[in-house]
């Protein structure tokens, strides 16, 4: 979801510059109407992580078996189709990974630890500061 907001800011963001270039007004107007427009956009984005949050802890609470599991499902199920289709694409002779596979899996990898190992280390350090003040309410 990031990368699509962010690319989207991206595409927009040059475009919105032009646009305010061409207005008749003061260098000063114009940096502070793209200063607006970044602002709008970050506040954009911020919304939209909002409410995917809200959609996630609906789902959690939910009495409902399937959307508790969809997320997992989903990424399972993504995850085993791309592995068969890059493990399985050309491979009739001598096994190879296709060449435009192997970013998708640089990136997918790095993702993934670095969402697993932060994720991580946010919890334990949460985790910690939430035992602390714990004890110290009682």
């Amino acid at each position: 979801m990031l990368n699509v907001i962010g690319g989207l800011v991206g595409k927009i963001l040059p475009e919105a510059g032009k646009i305010i270039d061409n207005l008749h007004t003061s260098g000063e107007e114009k940096m502070a109407a793209r200063q607006k427009l970044e602002e709008l956009l970050v506040s954009a984005e911020q919304e939209a992580q909002k409410e995917v949050s809200a959609r996630w802890e609906a789902d959690m609470k939910s009495d409902a078996w399937l959307p508790k599991n969809i997320r997992p499902l989903t990424l399972i199920f993504l995850t085993t189709v791309f592995v068969i289709l890059s493990v399985f694409d050309g491979n009739l002779g001598e096994f190879s990974i296709g060449e435009a596979y192997v970013p998708v899996y640089q990136t997918l990898l790095m993702t993934v630890y670095a969402a697993y190992f932060a994720g991580r280390s946010i919890e334990k350090v949460k985790g910690k500061s939430g035992t602390e003040n714990r004890g110290n309410n009682v």
